[in-house]
């Protein structure tokens, strides 16, 4: 039986990422023939044509494809087992942590705080969108995301996805504008100026999706993509906050801010997006558990 040479594997990925022997070869710092011809040694043992030519570019044949799947996924095993071996021969471990730029900042230190101040751990924070997130969990760059958005999955796709969380919603404001007197949430949409999350986001289509049950043409404000510039608009007092109390859980503790009502109907969701992996991080096991 015919071995597979990983050798040979990992130059045939480099001309399939790059689309080109010429490019392909300058970035392996190969010459161009000798790249050819170890291609076409992995062909030969493989059986089939990787790739077909179509004017200077390589273009991966039905096989090539089949064949790119597998390669990455052996050479992201190889990569996962040496990250988790490394940080297992040392004293602390690491757990790295990519959360969505806009997500609570309260909430992610209170998951985060059983692994905060110990000694064998250091925890890395990271920020970003969601397609920079995700392409870091898929580099194994983070161990996991923590979204209020869950990603997009098909049969072919490696996220597992945990709900961590729900948390209410509310309208929140300063006491002045809250004021004593008792209103219903219907009269406070209509006549206060509100603050609220940007469109895309879900808290927002679920917020739209209430006003247009009631009917109501909201005086809109100001809009953020971050909590935490929601909770300094609120402090501001630039309207009421369409805002998960935990978000200003300090303000409403020392009543610089207050709750006005409750969005009875809307919940803003904690997820946690990790990568089926063969050795995943066991502090992602810990802290989720």
């Amino acid at each position: 039986m015919a071995y597979l040479n990983l050798h040979h594997l990992r130059l045939f990925r480099a001309v399939a990422h790059d689309g080109t022997l010429t490019g392909a070869a300058r970035t392996l710092n190969l010459s161009q023939s000798a790249l050819s011809t170890q291609v076409k040694t992995l062909e030969a043992s493989l059986g089939q044509d990787l790739f077909e030519r179509r004017g200077r570019s390589l273009v991966l044949t039905e096989a090539g494809r089949l064949a790119l799947d597998h390669a990455e996924a052996i050479f992201r095993t190889a990569e996962d087992l040496e990250a988790t071996l490394r940080e297992a021969g040392g004293g602390r471990r690491a757990l790295r942590v990519g959360a969505l730029a806009t997500l609570s900042r309260n909430f992610q230190m209170q998951l985060l705080r059983p692994l905060i101040g110990r000694q064998d751990v250091e925890v890395v924070l990271r920020s970003g969108n969601q397609a920079e997130l995700l392409r870091g969990l898929e580099a194994m760059a983070l161990d996991m995301v923590l979204t209020n958005l869950a990603p997009a999955r098909d049969a072919a796709s490696r996220y597992l996805v945990k709900r961590i969380s729900e948390q209410s919603v509310s309208l929140i404001g300063t006491p002045e504008r809250v004021g004593p007197r008792h209103r219903n949430l219907t009269e406070l949409l209509s006549t206060e100026p509100l603050i609220l999350p940007t469109p895309e986001t879900a808290l927002r289509m679920s917020f739209d999706a209430l006003l247009s049950r009631l009917r109501i043409s909201p005086q809109i404000a100001a809009e953020a993509d971050d909590m935490a510039m929601l909770r300094l608009l609120a402090r501001e007092d630039a309207g009421l906050a369409v805002i998960p109390p935990i978000v200003v859980k300090d303000e409403l503790a020392s009543a610089a801010l207050t709750e006005a009502a409750k969005l009875e109907d809307i919940e803003e969701a904690f997820l946690a997006v990790t990568l089926e992996r063969r050795f995943p991080n066991p502090l992602v096991s810990e802290l989720l558990e």
